[in-house]
């Protein structure tokens, strides 16, 4: 009885001290409360583990960057869509963004914890995408590392897979993180995202778009285009995602807080040059934006 009592204790405070918001709320409220017993280091370095073997492959295949108008069309956009992010958390503006195109025919993009984006040449060529309708994307994808669903998700697993008496461990900050993730890829790319992560990374994405100076309401047309496209079934990038119709009623109930925001951009406020490719060590072609100081 006394070590089912005190499992139980080392477990609740273990759960106290993991919870907390990743990000402040911005305009549309993105501060639910988390749990979040996963390392953020250990996230961030299994990703760019994971993005740097996605580079590889592609580079390899000669898909990577490979259309360079079209490349620098999603750099730029990227690069706005960061400058805003402070409004979310000012530590993102210092992350190692990395933004790169894929030239595969997939209706896919994503976005890894700490800032390392991958978006495929076939969402942006199937659905014909503006560049209001593009940020959406990116904006939705960059919501999810900043609000850190893939270690939300990560530790959700943890708490599921461990038992009472490995959650203990966590108030120590044991080895309990290396046994649950062996790679951020796991859930960034090969586990979807819950109905609730979908969610918030509309809104934010909204939001995000609207301060770059991108029409929010283009959010709505990405959607019916993605309906359309998928001829009423889910493809691969919107798996357990809310259904079409819910996503457009919540996208356009957010409107009134958003369009405030699109409004003083596009009257200049918010337009952010973008900083230019660099190469890193590896030889990848890479994007790191400006740091910059965010509006409150």
């Amino acid at each position: 009885m006394k070590l089912t009592h005190w499992l139980a204790v080392a477990a609740t405070a273990a759960l106290v001290a993991a919870c907390g918001s990743t990000t402040q709320g911005g305009a549309v409220g993105a501060n639910r409360s988390q749990i979040l017993i996963v390392s953020e280091a250990m996230m961030d370095e299994q990703a760019k583990l994971a993005y740097a073997e996605t580079l590889q492959k592609a580079s390899s295949a000669r898909t990577l960057n490979i259309n360079t108008a079209q490349t620098a069309r999603v750099k730029n956009i990227a690069s706005r869509l960061i400058a805003q992010t402070g409004h979310f958390r000012q530590d993102a503006l210092r992350w190692d963004w990395q933004v790169n195109v894929i030239q595969e025919k997939t209706i896919n993009a994503w976005c890894m914890p700490g800032g390392k984006i991958a978006v495929y040449s076939g969402i942006i060529d199937t659905l014909r995408l503006t560049d209001d309708e593009l940020a959406a994307v990116i904006g939705h994808e960059i919501s999810h590392a900043l609000r850190e669903h893939s270690r939300e998700q990560a530790s959700a697993n943890a708490l599921q897979n461990l038992g009472i008496s490995a959650i203990s461990q966590v108030a120590g900050l044991g080895d309990v993180g290396s046994t649950v993730v062996n790679t951020a890829a796991k859930y960034a790319l090969s586990l979807p995202f819950s109905r609730n992560h979908e969610t918030e990374a509309d809104l934010m994405g909204l939001e995000l778009m609207a301060r770059a100076g991108y029409n929010p309401q283009a959010a709505v047309s990405v959607w019916q285009k993605m309906s359309a496209a998928s001829g009423g079934s889910v493809p691969q990038f919107m798996s357990t995602h809310p259904s079409h119709a819910t996503r457009i009623a919540d996208l356009q109930a957010a409107m009134p807080k958003v369009l405030p925001l699109y409004q003083n951009a596009a009257r200049g406020g918010a337009r952010t040059k973008s900083a230019p490719a660099q190469k890193t060590q590896s030889g990848v072609r890479s994007f790191n934006t400006p740091i910059g100081q965010p509006r409150r």
